[in-house]
């Protein structure tokens, strides 16, 4: 009886405990289908950069969308089995697609296809166009990329996601869709004061081929030459390039003051000295000396905030070309043909994110204003050894060595291309200009003092850029003329029209933070530790130093009776010495050891926040929404009892 009545309490602390482990375990349950139900589509992002956001113009986009877009998305998963870092990415494309599709209420249509070697579905990846990588040993086909169809049958295609890109997937994506919702070609107005198209020469007696720059956007836009004689920009027109515009008549400049003003987007490529205008050459020829070869956009630029003096070129030591300009002369280098680089150019901007090699010649400066208020964005820009020159210097280009003279590096760079968004003042806040001796004593109704919108343009300081000869060279296959590119000037040109061309919002898409964040706290700590270790190493080199010395002048001060045996001075020497090892030694233990425990100490804080504190707080603002809910739902109903 005793026995039994002694078992009793063990038995029931096992059931209170077994009871509790329910209770917490209903309890959880509970709250995990309390937060699933309360926030059910509700979305968080605590990224510091959004990296789970879509930009507000991606959503205007969706929101924009008049049919539905069917996207395939396909992975390899099998392939990509031994490489994490693309399986990682491979994750981070597929959440952004499906984060748009819910957000777009049914107008995006996302499948995700993992193409198996030899199957239909790989068939149609091929079909798309998609591009395949070979991964390990045995080379297996890995597909990553997107494309995507539209009910006309219009087809898009992202051939293969790189890594290296990560910071504009949100752009790419957004554009593609955008391609697919609006299937009619975008209308580019060109205003050109060079012979950039196709056109009869008369010296020659033969068709002469247009500009492969201007070219390659005919095949892909359409483009509308516009007069120098217009009245008015077209409401056509999406995108307006002018092109060494050399006397813009007053009323043209209006023209296009107002274009910009009522949202119209602009690419303006002015010069300060063309090395590609037939008429300047052909009237130095009938004058005997130089001609005038500058253009601007006339009082345009300086009403709107830009600065950009027609009379002075960049002349850059460092990024000068080396070229021969005369026949069978040595090349030399000529610092005011230049060659940008990868580090000239803007990497979070779209239009020069992946491009390598960009050459000009003569090239202006342009700068924004101290005044002005709008986003200056410098696509391009020289090497700090570089220099403002007076464009006449240049006017024999082929002196190289004449160029040198005087040349000292100011230490600026000096932007060539340039994107301005933002807020304008109209050049002409009067109206149009009088096209007789009075001027308007009040502006038309409709004239705009100020850019309606955020204005949106692309200035580039040199109108060469263009030319054939700065970045394509022409090789006869076979007989037919082929021109192969060694420079991305025409991909310049392409990327700034293909993103001016499209929607105000796919242009506000900017270059997000890389999805791979290193652990910068970590490494602050190690450098700190670091540091802290090569002073130590330093100090105690020093020491060592010393001692050394003076063991050498107690060794010169010995007796000369040959002993071996170290005198009380040098043994009290050494022991200070070995004394003085053994602390620093121990205080560099301990900087390793303070090093470990404050990483130690982070991941455990990091762990907490994740593990407890960030699912607390979500529970707890699901008990308070909840609660809020109940109590909203029982004043009704007792306003409608009352009623």
């Amino acid at each position: 009886m005793s026995t039994h009545t002694s078992q009793n309490p063990l038995i029931g602390k096992r059931v209170s405990g077994a009871g509790a482990l329910i209770a917490l375990a209903v309890l959880f349950i509970g709250l995990t289908i309390l937060i699933t139900f309360v926030f059910r589509g509700a979305r968080l992002d605590l990224t510091e950069s959004g990296l789970y956001s879509i930009a507000p113009g991606t959503e205007n986009i969706l929101k924009d969308l008049d049919e539905p877009v069917n996207l395939y998305f396909f992975f390899s998963q099998e392939a990509s089995a031994q490489s994490p870092p693309i399986r990682a990415y491979a994750q981070r494309v597929r959440e952004l697609l499906e984060e748009m599709t819910q957000r777009s209420k049914g107008k995006l249509r996302l499948k995700v296809i993992d193409p198996q070697p030899f199957s239909e579905d790989e068939d149609r990846a091929n079909e798309f166009g998609l591009q395949s990588v070979p991964m390990g040993p045995r080379g297996e086909a890995l597909y990553l990329g997107l494309a995507g169809t539209n009910s006309t049958d219009g087809r898009g295609v992202i051939g293969f996601f790189q890594p290296e890109k990560e910071e504009f997937l949100e752009y790419d994506i957004a554009s593609l869709v955008y391609r697919l919702g609006h299937t009619k070609r975008a209308t580019v107005g060109l205003i050109s004061g060079l012979p950039v198209g196709a056109a009869f020469d008369q010296q020659t007696g033969r068709m002469q081929e247009g500009w492969a720059s201007i070219s390659q956007l005919r095949e892909l836009l359409n483009v509308e030459t516009l007069g120098e004689d217009v009245q008015s920009i077209p409401e056509t027109i999406d995108l307006l390039m002018l092109v060494h515009p050399r006397e813009l008549s007053p009323a043209l400049q209006y023209a296009i003051d107002q274009f910009v003003m009522r949202g119209g987007k602009l690419l303006a490529f002015i010069d300060p000295q063309s090395e590609n205008d037939p008429a300047a050459q052909q009237m130095a020829m009938q004058m005997g000396g130089a001609a005038p070869r500058s253009s601007s956009l006339g009082a345009l630029l300086d009403a709107w905030g830009i600065d950009y003096d027609p009379t002075k070129i960049v002349g850059d030591r460092q990024l000068g070309l080396t070229v021969s300009l005369r026949q069978g002369e040595a090349p030399s280098q000529n610092i005011a043909i230049v060659g940008f680089n990868h580090d000239s150019m803007d990497r979070k901007d779209v239009v020069t994110s992946t491009l390598n090699s960009i050459n000009v010649m003569t090239a202006g400066a342009l700068s924004k204003k101290k005044d002005a208020t709008f986003t200056w964005e410098p696509l391009i820009q020289s090497s700090t050894q570089a220099q403002l020159m007076p464009a006449a210097k240049a006017a024999l280009l082929s002196d190289s060595a004449a160029l040198l003279d005087g040349f000292k590096a100011s230490g600026e760079r000096y932007t060539i291309a340039a994107r301005v968004h933002g807020k304008l003042k109209s050049a002409f806040p009067n109206g149009a200009p009088a096209t007789g001796p009075t001027t308007p004593t009040a502006p038309p109704a409709d004239a705009l003092k100020e850019s309606k919108g955020d204005a949106n343009l692309i200035i580039v300081a040199d109108s060469d850029i263009l030319a054939d000869p700065l970045w394509i060279r022409t090789q006869n296959v076979f007989g037919q003329r082929v021109a192969i590119a060694w420079a991305n000037n025409g991909d310049f040109i392409a990327n700034a029209v293909d993103n001016l061309a499209g929607s105000s919002d796919l242009i506000s898409i900017r270059g997000r933070q890389s999805y791979f964040r290193p652990f910068t706290k970590v490494d602050e700590l190690r450098r700190h530790a670091g540091d802290q270790l090569r002073a130590k190493e330093k100090e105690l080199d020093a020491e060592l130093k010393e001692t050394e010395s003076k063991l050498s002048t107690l060794q010169a001060g010995r007796s000369t009776q040959g002993s071996m045996t170290l005198s009380p001075e040098q043994e009290a020497e050494l022991t200070r010495f070995q004394t003085q090892r053994l602390r620093i030694r121990k205080e560099l233990r301990d900087v390793r050891r303070s090093l470990d425990v404050e990483i130690e100490s982070l991941g455990t804080t990091l762990k907490a926040l994740n593990i407890a504190l960030v699912p607390a707080l979500l529970a707890i603002g699901a008990i308070v929404l909840a609660i809020a809910r109940r109590r909203k739902l029982r004043a009704g109903r007792a306003a409608a009892h009352t009623g």
